[in-house]
């Protein structure tokens, strides 16, 4: 094995299976095998291979992703990136670090903590930062610090034939020619494999609180959230959580004995960063204010910092809580991101409709910058029926979030799973650009193949 220009490789069943298939409801569609290298070089060695042999490639982080980006449809190799997982320079004067693309969000702040400075992009799952890359991912943070798109600096990707490039710099502005970071950042492996991130960081907050609001009815709170963002808060988390969200929640987290349950309505759960408790406050104060003014009430802090952990563990836990409001449940999950001022009017029509449908859907999301997910929940004894009823309801929410003026995906990425909306949403020509540009520089479309759009037949 060690003569081979693969390196470590795998061909054992188990192995194949883990690596083609991800958390989502999509089937395991194993590779022929899977490789393990340790260096960029190694991956452009075997980059090289399956390009002379016309044989597919498909990166891997930790699966983390939620729409069949890690299937192999057409078998080939995946390029298990885990043990590219260290961290490869610090500049904390300039705020800014590279790390590998094996690399967990989890592992770089671990990391970085003798600096005070952090990493604030946090997708909930301890994703590699590679894989947050290539998929453009963001989470509960984003509506203070950003996405993956705000938080990449640079690259260094493995192209196609094996090349190796240098995209971006560590300069915080750049008119050198076409911005090759962005055109990677989100392109799911279609383009090349990203082996090192440069990110952009920020000073851990000096002070920290979190607060939750209740309300009795979906609008008021998302009226809540507009007036937040309205009145220039910064407000550094911003979560939605629908009452059957928060049933799950406390159904879920029961057995914790720490755990604080939590009133089924409709809530926000908040988070403030400041230089000083004094602002701290003041910003808060006026963020809680404009909760009660929308009909916001029974206002509580998380006043420490272990019950502030405890809460955002919990809110992470929210897409498990849902899958398991049904035995061995498995889960449909939507990525909807409207203008936040049509999100009431979207959240409200869809809670309608899953309840209309009789369906399990819980909704929850980053209400911050309009994004949200309807997780809709299923196992393997419900009837053919109630399938149809759940891809029904998933279709019409993606009706009009495009209607809204919306997008299919905003944090998830397209996959396998979203081809068909990235059509209706970019339109014809949309796609055949993007097709051109993954012509150019994967001309035999051995590159993570049959993601964003159909690989050519």
């Amino acid at each position: 094995a060690a003569s081979s220009p693969l390196g470590r490789r795998s061909t054992t069943p188990d192995v194949l299976a883990r690596h083609g298939k991800d958390e989502s409801y999509h089937p395991s569609v194993p590779p022929d095998v899977v490789a393990f290298p340790k260096s960029t070089a190694d991956v452009s060695a075997v980059a090289r291979l399956c390009h002379d042999r016309r044989v597919p490639l498909v990166p891997f982080g930790v699966g983390t992703s939620l729409e069949g980006h890690i299937q192999h449809p057409y078998g080939g190799v995946s390029l298990d990136l885990g043990s590219l997982d260290q961290m490869v320079s610090e500049f904390p004067d300039d705020m800014d670090c590279r790390a590998q693309a094996g690399m967990t969000r989890s592992a770089v702040n671990a990391a970085l903590r003798h600096t005070g400075l952090e990493f604030t992009v946090d997708p909930g799952a301890d994703a590699t930062v590679g894989g947050m890359a290539a998929c453009g991912a963001s989470g509960t943070t984003a509506v203070r610090y950003g996405t993956m798109r705000d938080a990449v600096l640079g690259l260094t990707v493995v192209l196609a034939d094996g090349s190796v490039i240098e995209t971006g710099g560590r300069a915080r502005k750049s008119s050198a020619g076409y911005d090759l970071t962005k055109l990677f950042v989100g392109s799911e492996g279609t383009l090349g494999i990203i082996t090192e991130v440069a990110l952009r960081l920020h000073p851990q907050p000096t002070a920290v609180a979190a607060a939750t609001a209740r309300f009795d009815d979906l609008d008021d709170a998302v009226a809540a959230v507009h007036a937040i963002l309205l009145h220039g808060i910064p407000v550094a988390r911003c979560e939605l959580l629908d009452a059957p969200t928060l049933a799950a929640f406390n159904a879920y987290n029961k057995n914790d004995p720490a755990f604080r349950p939590q009133e089924v309505t409709p809530s926000l759960f908040l988070e403030f960063h400041g230089l000083s408790d004094a602002v701290l406050k003041e910003e808060a104060d006026l963020a809680l204010e404009a909760c009660v003014d929308a009909g916001g009430r029974d206002v509580a802090w998380a006043s420490d910092e272990a019950e502030r952990h405890k809460l955002w563990a919990a809110r992470h836990s929210t897409y498990y809580a849902s899958c398991a409001l049904k035995r061995d449940g498995k889960a449909i999950v939507t990525d909807a991101c409207v203008p936040i001022s049509k999100l009431a009017e979207v959240v409200r029509d869809t809670a309608a409709d899953v309840e209309k449908m009789d369906v399990v859907g819980p909704i929850f999301g980053h209400a911050g910058d309009g994004n949200f997910h309807c997780i809709l929940v299923y196992n393997d004894d419900d009837p053919p029926e109630y399938l149809e009823r759940l891809h029904d309801v998933s279709a019409r929410l993606i009706d009009r979030t495009l209607a809204a003026g919306g997008t299919c995906t905003g944090e998830h990425g397209v996959g396998s799973g979203k081809k068909k909306y990235v059509l209706r949403e970019r339109g014809a020509a949309g796609v055949a650009a993007m097709a051109a540009v993954k012509h150019a520089l994967d001309p035999q479309g051995i590159m993570n193949p049959g993601k964003v759009f159909d690989a050519p037949s």
